[in-house]
């Protein structure tokens, strides 16, 4: 990450953290909103010379452990022709995970999971992910690297 970069996103943080919250949840939900932001932005740094865009969608998550039960999140999508990959939000609290992305493909009116995504698992922060294709469905840090075997599904 250049020393732009990282100047921009320590920038952003100080900008989008507010200092209180009514509740844990209410600062779950915004942390996951934010984070979100951040693995789009991330994202599309690892495609922009592919001639792939990520971009985003209006996603709903219902959680009764959040006030009101339902909140507004975007989803990430990577698109291909006629095939896209979409990194849709799926709960908030789980066991041991906080933030749950789903990662599916959908081609010909037909969608197939890939795996998932979580935002904290246990003590660790930062995005991890199980993989559908890793037979030991061992949790492995969401990288680069792992991003790419799961956008590999783009190509038919």
């Amino acid at each position: 990450m250049s020393a732009k970069s990282q100047f921009l996103k320590k920038l952003q943080t100080r900008h989008t953290v507010p200092s209180a919250f009514k509740s844990q949840s209410e600062a779950d939900v915004a942390a996951f909103r934010y984070q979100m932001e951040q693995l789009l932005e991330q994202m599309s740094d690892w495609v922009a010379d592919t001639g792939l865009q990520a971009e985003t969608a209006n996603a709903s998550v219902s959680d009764l452990l959040v006030e009101g039960g339902t909140f507004s999140i975007s989803a990430i999508l990577v698109r291909h022709e006629e095939r896209t990959i979409k990194f849709t939000p799926l709960f908030l609290y789980g066991h041991g995970v906080t933030g749950c992305v789903e990662i599916t493909l959908h081609t010909s009116g037909k969608a197939r999971p890939l795996g998932r995504l979580f935002m904290r698992t246990g003590n660790t922060k930062g995005w991890s992910s199980i993989l559908d294709s890793d037979p030991s469905r061992s949790t492995c840090i969401f990288d680069e690297e792992t991003f790419f075997n799961v956008i590999e599904n783009l190509l038919p």
